[in-house]
């Protein structure tokens, strides 16, 4: 797909004031959306699940390369609401048979891009599963097709809804915390060294060749599907791409959507040991352990993340503090939020989580939030634009840690500032015949 770079720019800078005009309105709530399901495994069923708890969906088409997770997707669709969807193995049979006017996009982060524009351009809202793209050029392109065809995009950045994040963050802005200097956001769990995993022939109801599409043909590993591609960087880009995303996307929140200037970021697999992969076995090969700068013009963000040790001393495993002259502020996921003041004969204030069970999150928000947007116009609260740039604070996390240096961001040209080898990883190179979608 061709798209103009002049157009691009000038949309993305000027996001902010982006008003969404999708052709889809429905003034009643009997209205039911045609609605297509890519990537019918764990987290795809709990969005289908929450949309068709909504009350405004119609399951027409499942799409998924594993006959097997389909066929369980397909019969719990039935259960829970008496639609007989059709299933495909391929999404692009999928759009060309069918008249779809939402799809949800839940599958591996490598066919995110493919997968988004080949909707829009059959005319359908979307719901996708963060990050939005595996490259940075995926993301832009994705960004200026989503703004081209006039559709919703909402991304699945639901910590932006979530009612301790929501007061939280008005506790943030309206100076709670006084002047932020430096923002930590973080994830840490338990782990230790990694021994290789027997490659092995794919199993019958998988179609792998499919399953890799645009990203290379590796051996079939076990650990790879169902479940554990996000630790694979031919697939997506491990912890950074994967949480990291929700914890920029709320330091973004909070500072309104600035950019950085720069990004540094250092990373390894010091414990879990030096990545594998020939014909007979292999091991992930996502760093262990990652720390990443975001220099912006006021202040200072920092991510890190460890794969091993647990929580130990620290107060939380998951999350972003905010240091201010007034006191830190922790913005968590189950524990919700907490004030420490930095004068200790003040209290610590506190808000409880009030999260969606049992997998915590508050996709139903959301999804309500998803169709607002469709019917009225306005835009979702994490569409396109935020979800790119979410997505690429990540990404250039990871390209810095490859270059082994340091980049400069220009957000307005979307470019990394007189580095070529850098700008040179914002893509790469597909496997045939899929095409990388390009900008021109």
């Amino acid at each position: 797909m061709s798209l103009n770079r002049r157009s691009f720019i000038t949309t993305s800078s000027a996001a902010a004031t982006l008003a969404w005009a999708p052709k889809v309105h429905s003034a009643s709530k009997d209205k039911k959306y045609r609605t297509a399901l890519i990537g019918s495994g764990w987290w795809g069923m709990n969005i289908l699940r929450e949309a068709l708890a909504a009350g405004q969906t119609k399951v027409v088409a499942l799409c998924d390369v594993d006959s097997d997770k389909l066929e369980l997707a397909a019969e719990e669709v039935n259960d829970l609401c008496g639609d007989q969807p059709k299933t495909y193995g391929d999404f692009r049979e999928l759009f060309d048979k069918e008249n779809i006017e939402i799809a949800i996009i839940a599958t591996p982060d490598h066919w995110h891009a493919l997968n988004t524009i080949a909707a829009l351009n059959a005319g359908a809202h979307i719901f996708i599963e963060k990050p939005t793209g595996h490259t940075i050029g995926e993301s832009q392109a994705m960004l200026a097709a989503a703004n081209a065809a006039q559709r919703v995009v909402q991304v699945g950045l639901h910590r932006r809804i979530g009612p301790h994040h929501v007061s939280g963050m008005e506790f943030l802005k309206q100076g709670g915390a006084g002047n932020i200097g430096l923002v930590k956001m973080f994830v840490h769990n338990r782990g230790g060294k990694e021994t290789p995993t027997k490659n092995s022939p794919p199993p019958e109801t998988l179609d792998w060749e499919m399953y890799c599409g645009p990203a290379p043909l590796r051996p079939y590993n076990r650990m790879i599907h169902p479940g554990g591609f996000r630790h694979y960087l031919d697939f997506a880009n491990g912890t950074l791409g994967d949480w990291g995303v929700h914890w920029l996307d709320q330091m973004l929140w909070w500072c309104d959507q600035q950019s950085p200037i720069s990004v540094h970021s250092i990373g390894g697999r010091p414990v879990r040991g030096e990545a594998v992969l020939n014909e007979l076995e292999q091991t992930s090969d996502a760093p262990d352990s990652q720390v990443a700068t975001y220099q912006f013009e006021t202040f200072t963000a920092i991510w890190e993340h460890r794969r091993f040790a647990g929580d130990g001393p620290e107060k939380s495993s998951v999350g972003c503090y905010f240091y201010g002259d007034k006191g830190t502020f922790h913005m968590g996921w189950r524990d919700g939020w907490t004030f420490y003041p930095d004068d200790p004969k003040k209290p610590v204030v506190h808000q409880n989580s009030d999260l969606q069970e049992p997998d915590g999150h508050n996709i139903q928000l959301l999804w309500a939030d998803f169709l607002r947007a469709i019917e009225t116009g306005k835009k979702p609260v994490a569409g396109i634009e935020v979800g790119h740039q979410a997505t690429t604070l990540s990404l250039l996390g990871m390209l810095s840690m490859k270059l082994g240096r340091s980049v400069r961001w220009d957000a307005d040209q979307q470019r990394i500032v007189d580095d070529e080898a850098a700008n040179a990883l914002l893509r790469r190179e597909y496997r045939a015949p899929w095409v990388y979608p390009e900008l021109t």
